[in-house]
C-alpha cells in the first residue's frame, strides 16, 4: 500500500478517533453529566480515546508489514533484548531525571511496580501507534529530524484531546508538557532506530511516565543542558543506526 495512504489512515484514525469521543465527551458534560476516571461512562470514554493510538497502529502494521496481531503481542512483551539497549534506555532516564537535581518520593517500593504496571497499559500501549508503525513509515519518505517534529506534534495533538476526555486538560501546564513530550519523541524514536523493539519503547515509556509521577523539583538550566543533550545523543544514535541498514 501507498506509504502516503498509510500515513493517512493512520492519523485519520487514530486522531479521528479520539476527536469523535471528545466531541461526544463535551455534548454530554454540557447536560450536567460528570465524565471522568470515577464514573462508568467516563471510564469508557477514556478507555476508547486511548485505545485509538494502538488501534490503528495495529490496523496499519498489519496491512502495511503484513504483520499479524500475534507477532505484534509478541513485539510488545519482548523483554529479551540485548544488554545494551537497556543500557541505552538507562542514559536516556539518567539525563531525564536523575542528573536534574530533582527529588524522588515515593512511600512504598510496591508503588513503584503499581505505577510502572498502570503506565504500560495507559501510556506503553500507545507506543504501537507512534513509534511502532507511524514515524517508520514517515521515515522511508522523511529525514530523522522531520519525522521526529511531525510525530511531536500529532501526538502533541492526541495528547490533549486524551487529558480533556479524561478531564485533566485544566491541570497541565502546556508549555512545561509539551517540551517534555518533544524530549520523548526523541527518546523513543531513538531508541526504536537502535533497537527495533516495541518493548524497548513500551518499557521507557512506562518508566517515564512512572518517574514523572514520583519526580519533583530540579534546576531549570541543568534540565536545559540535559535536554539538549539528549537530542543530540538521539540524532547520532538515529543516524548510525541508519547507516547501518
Amino acid at each position: 500500500m501507498d506509504r502516503k495512504k498509510e500515513l493517512i489512515i493512520y492519523l485519520s484514525g487514530a486522531l479521528g478517533q479520539i476527536f469523535i469521543i471528545s466531541l461526544i465527551v463535551f455534548l454530554v458534560r454540557s447536560i450536567g453529566i460528570k465524565i471522568d476516571y470515577t464514573t462508568a461512562i467516563g471510564m469508557l470514554a477514556i478507555g476508547i480515546g486511548g485505545i485509538s493510538s494502538a488501534l490503528w497502529g495495529t490496523i496499519v502494521t498489519i496491512r502495511y508489514k503484513r504483520a499479524t496481531l500475534k507477532e505484534i503481542l509478541l513485539d510488545f512483551v519482548n523483554v529479551r533484548q540485548p544488554f545494551s539497549s537497556y543500557i541505552l534506555v538507562f542514559v536516556f532516564l539518567l539525563l531525564d531525571f536523575a542528573l536534574q537535581g530533582g527529588q524522588f518520593q515515593i512511600s512504598s517500593w510496591y508503588i513503584l511496580i503499581v505505577l510502572f504496571l498502570k503506565a504500560i497499559l495507559f501510556g506503553g500501549i500507545e507506543e504501537i501507534g507512534w513509534r511502532y508503525t507511524f514515524q517508520p513509515i514517515l521515515e522511508e519518505r522523511f529525514n530523522y529530524i522531520f519525522s521526529t517534529i511531525i510525530t511531536f506534534v500529532s501526538w502533541g495533538m492526541w495528547h490533549l484531546l486524551y487529558f480533556y476526555i479524561e478531564g485533566s486538560l485544566y491541570q497541565v501546564v502546556v508549555t512545561e508538557f509539551m517540551l517534555g513530550l518533544l524530549i520523548n519523541c526523541f527518546i523513543l524514536s531513538a531508541l526504536y532506530n537502535k533497537t527495533r523493539s516495541l518493548w524497548i519503547c513500551v518499557m521507557t515509556h512506562a518508566l517515564i511516565n512512572t518517574l514523572s509521577q514520583i519526580s519533583s523539583g530540579g534546576n531549570f538550566y541543568i534540565s536545559l543542558i540535559c535536554k539538549g543533550i539528549i537530542i543530540i545523543i538521539a540524532i547520532v544514535v538515529s543516524h548510525r543506526a541508519k547507516s547501518r541498514v
